[in-house]
C-alpha cells in the first residue's frame, strides 16, 4: 500500500502539494477517498485530487475534493465533513449518521459515500449553497417555504416527541460544567434552568402541531438548482421533531446573519422579517401542496388569514427558544472547538436579543 506521501494532494488555491494533515484531512479518510476512486473507471489517476477547502462552516469543516476524468465531462467531485471538536457534545453522531442515510434514501439529500473515525464522505450536489442575500429573495424565500413544509411532514425513525426543550436543559447543564465562572455569572446560567421552565409553560401547547423539523435552517444549509430552482435541505446533525413553529422561527432568526464577513459572529437584528413578511412566508407554507413521499397532505392548503396569524405569532414566541438554545451553543462552543469564529460575542448577542424580545412578547 502506498504511503500518504506518495499520493498527491493539490490545493486549489496555491497550487503547491500539500500532505493529508496540512489539509486538516485525516490520513484515514484520505485512504476512503482513495479506495472509492478506485471504483470509478473514467478517474485518470485515483491517487492524483485537488483539494479545496469550502469557508462557512461553524462547527465542521468541509472540502471539495476533485479528480480528472479521462473524458471530457465534468471531474469527479466528492465533499469530506470532518467533523469539528466537541460536537459530539450537541448531538449523537450515529443517530445523525441514521437520519443522513435516511433521508439520502428518500433522496432528501446527498448520499453517504464513505466514513471515516472523525468525518464522513458524501455525493457533491451540483448546486450552489444559499447565501445570506438570497435569503432576502422573495422566489427563494417562497421556494425555502415549500421545501420546509414537505421536510416537516417527512416520517422519520425515532421518537416524535419535542426534543426541544430536554436538549435546552441537557446544553445548560454542559454549558455550567464547562464554561468559566465569570461567564456563569455573566449569562446569569444558574438562573436559566428556571427561565426555560418559564417559557416551556408560556409557550407549548398540546395541540401545537409536531414534525421532524431541521432546526438549523440557515442559508449555509439549503442549496438551489438555479436551473430547476429546487431547493434541497443538507446538514441534518441537530434535525429531530419538534414544534413546527420552532423551526420556522429558528429560520427566520437566521436572516439575521451573515457567515461570510470579516465578523461572521455579527448578528443584524434589522434584517429579521416583521410581521407581515413572516406572514406572506408562513402563507405559501401552509399552503404548498405538501407532497412527501408521494402522499398528498392539504390539512392547510386553504389555510385562512386567521390560521397565518396564528402560527406568525407562534414563531414569535418560539423565536425566544432558538435564542437560548444558540445562545448556549454558542458558550459551549466557545470553550471545546478552535474554529475561527468568535462564539462567546455570538452567544452574547442571541441571549440579549432573547430578553429584549421577551420583554416585548409578555
Amino acid at each position: 500500500m502506498a504511503s500518504v506521501d506518495s499520493i498527491s494532494l493539490v490545493h486549489q488555491t496555491t497550487g503547491f502539494p500539500h500532505r493529508a494533515y496540512e489539509l486538516k484531512i485525516p490520513q484515514e479518510a484520505y485512504w476512503v477517498l482513495f479506495k472509492l476512486a478506485l471504483k470509478w473507471t473514467d478517474i485518470v489517476d485515483a491517487k492524483n485530487l485537488t483539494v479545496r477547502p469550502l469557508k462557512g462552516a461553524m462547527t465542521n469543516e468541509i472540502f471539495e475534493c476533485i479528480w480528472a476524468r479521462g473524458d471530457a465531462r465534468h471531474p469527479r467531485k466528492v465533499l469530506v465533513r470532518v467533523y469539528g471538536q466537541g460536537t459530539d457534545l450537541f448531538f449523537n453522531r450515529e443517530d445523525e449518521i441514521r437520519i443522513f442515510e435516511c433521508m439520502s434514501r428518500m433522496k432528501q439529500g446527498p448520499r453517504l459515500l464513505g466514513r471515516f473515525p472523525n468525518g464522513r464522505i458524501e455525493e457533491f450536489l451540483h448546486a450552489r449553497t444559499l447565501s445570506a442575500s438570497d435569503l432576502q429573495n422573495p422566489r427563494i424565500s417562497a421556494s425555502i417555504a415549500v421545501k420546509l413544509r414537505e421536510f416537516h411532514q417527512l416520517n422519520m425513525p425515532g421518537s416524535c416527541q419535542p426534543h426541544l426543550w430536554q436538549r435546552l436543559r441537557d446544553w445548560l447543564q454542559k454549558a455550567l460544567t464547562l464554561c468559566q465562572p465569570e461567564h456563569v455569572e455573566e449569562f446569569n446560567l444558574r438562573r436559566l434552568e428556571a427561565e426555560i421552565e418559564e417559557l416551556r409553560n408560556r409557550i407549548s401547547k398540546p395541540q401545537e402541531e409536531l414534525g421532524f423539523c431541521h432546526n438549523d435552517l440557515q442559508y449555509g444549509n439549503a442549496m438551489i438548482d438555479d436551473e430547476e430552482k429546487f431547493i434541497t435541505i443538507i446538514d441534518y446533525e441537530y434535525s429531530s421533531y419538534n414544534p413546527v413553529a420552532y423551526d420556522l422561527a429558528n429560520h427566520f432568526c437566521e436572516l439575521a446573519a451573515d457567515y461570510h464577513t470579516s465578523t461572521p459572529h455579527v448578528l443584524d437584528y434589522s434584517k429579521y422579517p416583521d410581521f407581515q413578511e413572516r406572514c406572506r412566508f408562513i402563507e405559501v407554507y401552509l399552503k404548498s401542496s405538501g407532497k412527501c413521499n408521494g402522499v398528498q397532505t392539504a390539512k392547510y392548503a386553504n389555510a385562512s388569514q386567521l390560521e397565518i396569524e396564528e402560527l406568525a405569532r407562534e414563531t414569535d414566541h418560539y423565536a425566544l427558544a432558538s435564542h437560548i438554545h444558540w445562545g448556549l451553543w454558542g458558550i459551549i462552543s466557545a470553550c471545546v472547538n478552535e474554529i475561527d469564529f468568535d462564539y462567546m460575542e455570538y452567544a452574547r448577542q442571541r441571549f440579549d436579543e432573547y430578553y429584549r424580545s421577551k420583554a416585548k412578547l409578555f
